[in-house]
């Protein structure tokens, strides 16, 4: 499973010209779900996700992450990130995960960070998205856990 996750001003998702979901400060998380990807995976990246330390403290250092600031989190399903691009000129997506066991998991993980007190917006599973943000840094990571 796969996080990018950016560090935002704000950010926004819009389906079909309306917004259906957007945040200020925060984090935008773009997610990936790959074959072999379950429950206990889903919930562990949203754990390491919302204790990341990628905000700033006091004294301008990254030591703070989004549960410590009380930001929301911007959650958008994005199958390409399971894409292998090791070779040739077009991505393969042989790794990603069943549109259907990717939206079971896309579930769980935004559920689980919302029963953490983070509060939750969400991008429409499977739907042709526009997403705009302002990245605030920029600050972009990527995490995975196996």
């Amino acid at each position: 499973m796969i996080g990018l996750i950016q560090r935002v001003s704000r950010a926004q998702v819009d389906v079909n010209n309306n917004k259906v979901g957007g945040i200020d400060a925060g984090l935008l998380i773009l997610l990936g779900v790959e074959q072999g990807d379950n429950e206990q995976k889903a919930k562990r990246l949203a754990e390491r996700i919302i204790h990341y330390r990628v905000f700033t403290d006091a004294e301008g250092k990254m030591n703070q992450s989004l549960v410590d600031k009380g930001y929301p989190t911007l959650v958008v399903s994005q199958f390409t990130l399971a894409a292998d691009t090791r070779k040739g000129r077009r991505p393969s997506f042989s790794s990603a995960a069943h549109p259907s066991e990717a939206q079971t998991l896309y579930h769980v993980f935004c559920d689980h960070i919302q029963a953490q007190g983070v509060h939750v917006e969400t991008g429409q599973f499977g739907a042709d998205m526009q997403v705009s943000l302002v990245n605030d840094g920029p600050v972009t990571f990527e995490l995975r856990v196996d």
